[in-house]
């Protein structure tokens, strides 16, 4: 089954995800730190990332690490599960996503539908296998 990263600074929430996640079969490593989750993806590339957006040292901490993926690793498909439009109210969605701006493949809001981020998943894994 696929190797999945999450990328959350709030490790309560990381885990309920990998919870849900290692019930449906798939391998997770958590990774609370945005520098430390880039190493781990360098020893052991996942087949996708669950990334945060804001964390506590910079707001738009997942922005930048979801560049530095797609700069470093290329089309590892990255999947933002965040709670910015709580935050910051801009609307962000989808349609938001850039392969330079914002390069990620989905988006999802917290507080997250499980079965929503479960099917997203399977989505971008197959996708990716072509």
């Amino acid at each position: 089954m696929a190797y999945l990263l999450i990328v959350d600074d709030d490790l309560d929430f990381a885990s309920a995800v990998s919870t849900v996640l290692s019930n449906k079969g798939y391998e997770i490593a958590i990774e609370t730190d945005c520098a430390q989750a880039l190493d781990r993806i360098r020893r052991q590339r996942p087949d996708a990332v669950i990334l945060d957006v804001m964390f506590p040292e910079n707001d738009k901490a997942g922005f930048e690490i979801a560049r530095a993926i797609r700069r470093e690793f290329g089309e590892l498909p990255v999947l933002l599960l965040t709670a910015v439009n709580q935050s910051f109210p801009l609307g962000f969605s989808n349609k938001d996503l850039d392969p330079t701006w914002l390069p990620a493949v989905e988006f999802v809001e917290k507080p997250v539908d499980f079965a929503v981020l479960t099917a997203k998943i399977s989505s971008i894994l197959a996708a990716a296998k072509g």
